[in-house]
């Protein structure tokens, strides 16, 4: 192999790692996003219940729609997130396992797929927000 070959090697691996970083960096700005409207949209649910408290709760339902649309959405950019990063986090443990792993290694449970039927179904844990500080942090232990 010449010095050629391995300097467009290198050269390859630096342009690559540089492509991922910035497909990391822009799919955080999204979910910084997403995140930042879904408080929003909470603090516009609290002000119109607060206005009027007997109000039919069937009024706030678009909004409460808007807000699981966008937590499916912030739930598959995490998970191609961490698919950049090489790795898939574990739902029972939290445990961060290599991405070619179909189980987790630390307590046995499947490791969820974006082609799982039930993969952008919510649960209550969905509520972690970076941008907020964890304002709607329902397991304070998650790390995406």
């Amino acid at each position: 192999m010449s010095i050629l070959d391995k300097i467009g090697d290198v050269s390859k691996g630096v342009t690559d790692k540089t492509k991922s970083m910035s497909e990391a960096s822009n799919l955080k700005r999204k979910i910084l996003y997403e995140e930042e409207r879904i408080v929003e949209i909470f603090t516009d649910i609290g002000k119109k219940y607060y206005k009027n408290p007997n109000e039919d709760p069937a009024n706030l339902k678009a909004l409460c729609d808007d807000i699981d649309t966008r937590r499916r959405r912030i739930k598959k950019m995490r998970f191609e997130l961490n698919g950049i990063r090489g790795y898939k986090i574990c739902p029972k443990c939290d445990a961060e396992v290599n991405e070619r792993f179909q189980f987790c290694g630390r307590c046995g449970a499947r490791l969820p797929d974006m082609e799982d039927d039930d993969f952008m179904s919510l649960e209550t844990n969905d509520y972690y927000t970076e941008s907020s500080n964890n304002f709607f942090n329902a397991d304070s232990n998650k790390n995406y």
